[in-house]
């Protein structure tokens, strides 16, 4: 009778474990798709010259590159030794404690809900204005932002390999079109011949080459997130490594070679000129001109796949810190089921698709565009990350020094310790330039510490607070619980 129970018991658990067969390219195509790197290349880049470093800009792309191949080294060698998969919260759980942990779970969750938003407001307001450019009516630019949860809701749903495949097919037609780009301008000569003005450094230094660094760290997001995969794919050792430093090199070429080609595409002289005359139209302009009519529409159809990957991968990626905060007791329970059939953390993923839903009314009912929306929250998403990072790469050195786990010192602390320099570098100067990040301009269009900056620091600050106050109750309520926080994450 007993032996009964418990068997029926035992069929009828939920799994709430995650498995899959993904491999590195598989993984390093899921984490770029997060950035949208076609929407970096025509909405960033043209801002970035004309308040960044001008024409030294793509230099800066490389340079962050360098910066986060730095703290990916700590990030790389804690995932030897810590075998969860809740990236951020994991490892400055190990690290820096379990209240820190649970702090920073919380600031990587408002990290993700809002970059995802700002891409679901960009993605419905380029294909309503693309509608109306070429003839169709105008429709509300929130109804393709709706459309497109639907059909992510549909994806996250399904095991992460279905995902996997619609990004790589998505990521590889965006970057293509790119790559094309930059070949045919480079061979055509560009408008002045193909020049190396980019690289000399009194134009890296020229203008506000932090201001230019600021953006394009902010050009980066996701690339971290492949730990967030460890449980789903063959190897984790050896994939999430690979998948983590690619990641980072390739979007790091990748920005660096677009950025490049945008300044032989308008000329050094002009660059600047036409970044400020028409930001939004910058990329569409180079595209027509070396491209053709055809090229510029095809460019323009990858953009929104570009942006509906985007939002696909940031999906997976908070679907995933749900489960994974469910197994350790911040989250209800039933977010850690993973689907019978599907494999995937469904109940999480619904969860993450309710939120982005409620989410995205608050923001039409608001009235605010979806240029506005991008500012704002990819903007508060931007200053979350980066303490995130700088304070992993901190738990990474503490961690390895405390337990040994490191024997070579590049790996134990100098790496890590170098990229946590940069990011806190980035750290001061994003949070010196508030207003610029989220886009907060006055009456007479100069910047101002407004109310979106003002709302932007208190979101940022208010969200780990609250992880640290969830984990003071968790401790003294249930120090067992509290004390298993770590455990927990340990068997993700």
């Amino acid at each position: 009778m007993t032996t009964t129970q418990t068997g029926t018991s035992s069929e009828t658990t939920p799994s709430r474990s995650l498995t899959g067969n993904l491999g590195t390219f598989s993984i390093i195509f899921m984490v770029i798709a997060a950035a949208a790197p076609l929407a970096v290349v025509g909405g960033v880049m043209p801002g970035a010259f004309v308040v960044g470093n001008g024409i030294g800009l793509p230099v800066m792309f490389l340079v962050v590159a360098g910066i986060l191949m730095l703290f990916s080294v700590g990030l790389i060698s804690m995932s030897k030794h810590v075998p969860g998969s809740g990236a951020f919260f994991t490892y400055i759980a190990h690290g820096l404690g379990r209240t820190p942990g649970v702090a920073a779970s919380w600031l990587a969750v408002l990290t993700y809900t809002t970059v995802q938003a700002s891409v679901l407001s960009l993605l419905g307001g380029t294909v309503s204005s693309s509608i109306v450019m070429i003839g169709g009516p105008e429709l509300p630019w929130w109804l393709f932002s709706f459309i497109a949860i639907v059909f992510v809701a549909i994806l996250g749903y399904r095991h992460i390999e279905l995902s996997s495949k619609v990004l790589f097919i998505a990521l590889g037609a965006e970057m293509l079109i790119g790559l094309i780009l930059v070949l045919v301008v480079m061979a055509t000569g560009g408008a002045e011949g193909i020049t190396f003005g980019s690289f000399s450094l009194g134009n890296i230094l020229s203008g506000s080459p932090g201001i230019g660094l600021m953006f394009a760290i902010a050009s980066f997001i996701g690339f971290e997130s492949a730990v967030v995969y460890r449980s789903e794919v063959r190897n984790p050792e050896r994939t999430i490594p690979r998948a983590t430093l690619g990641a980072a090199l390739a979007i790091g070429l990748f920005y660096g070679l677009t950025a490049w080609a945008l300044v032989i595409g308008a000329g050094e002289s002009n660059v600047i000129a036409m970044a400020s005359e028409d930001p939004g139209g910058m990329l569409a302009r180079i595209t027509d001109t070396y491209l053709g009519p055809v090229g510029s529409i095809f460019a323009t159809v990858l953009l929104i796949g570009s942006l509906f990957a985007a939002a696909l991968s940031l999906h997976n990626v908070l679907a995933r810190y749900f489960h994974t905060m469910s197994n350790t007791g911040l989250l209800p329970r039933a977010l850690g089921e993973v689907h019978p059939k599907t494999g995937a953390p469904h109940k999480a993923a619904i969860t993450q698709v309710s939120i982005a839903t409620v989410l995205m009314i608050g923001i039409v009912f608001s009235g605010l565009d979806p240029i506005a929306v991008l500012s704002q929250f990819a903007g508060m998403g931007t200053i979350a990350l980066v303490l995130l990072m700088a304070g992993t790469s901190i738990a990474a050195v503490v961690y390895s020094l405390r337990h040994g786990t490191e024997t070579n010192p590049w790996k134990a602390w100098i790496a890590p310790m170098l990229g946590f320099v940069g990011l806190a570098i980035s750290v001061v100067l994003i949070l010196m330039n508030v207003p610029l990040m989220v886009g907060d301009v006055d009456a007479a269009g100069e910047l101002t510490w407004g109310l979106p900056s003002i709302i932007t620091i208190i979101v940022v600050g208010l969200t780990p607070i609250v992880g640290i106050v969830q984990a003071r109750i968790m401790r003294a309520r249930s120090p067992k619980a509290y004390a298993q926080i770590t455990e927990g994450l340990d068997k993700e």
